[in-house]
């Protein structure tokens, strides 16, 4: 059996984050994801998919994100379900995330370098050997990549992607 979803798009409000009774933390937030396609009067459509982040996730995703935010969500889909007041059978359905990813540069909020920081712990080790060849020639001279302990100044227009 088989339960991923993965999204992106940007979230609808501010994230909401509470505590159970047991003090893990779980946060709630609505993520507003664009359909491929135009509707009839070439209008974009969005869909509001409801995504539930536990623990550590929720804690980083309540501090560091906001209404408006580009995120992605890694996770698997869930309903449930429970009578409200009137004895109706209410139904929902909603992702729980597995992994956030904060997609904006830090320099599209107000977070600054915390942001980045933090975005640091989900990047599944990409930087770990960063510095392992610091200071080495490799078989094509120097290494412009190189790091001296700098930071490297370069603008996001230049990356290419």
């Amino acid at each position: 059996m088989l339960n991923r979803v993965v999204l992106v798009g940007r979230l609808t409000r501010d994230p909401e984050l509470k505590y159970t009774p047991n003090g893990i933390a779980v946060g709630k937030f609505t993520l507003a994801v664009n359909r491929p396609f135009s509707n009839q009067q070439g209008n974009r459509e969005a869909d509001f998919i409801n995504i539930i982040v536990w623990r550590k996730a929720a804690e980083n995703v309540a501090n560091y994100l906001r209404k408006g935010s580009l995120a992605g969500v890694d996770g698997r889909l869930q309903t449930r379900n429970y009578e409200n007041n009137d004895g109706k059978k209410v139904f929902i359905t909603e992702v729980v995330a597995d992994s956030v990813q904060f997609l904006d540069s830090k320099n599209s909020q107000n977070s600054g370098s915390d942001q980045q920081n933090h975005q640091g712990n989900t990047n599944n080790g990409y930087n770990s050997n960063q510095n392992a060849n610091s200071g080495q020639n490799n078989q094509f001279g120097d290494d412009p990549f190189a790091s001296d302990g700098k930071p490297i100044d370069i603008s996001d227009d230049e990356l290419p992607f």
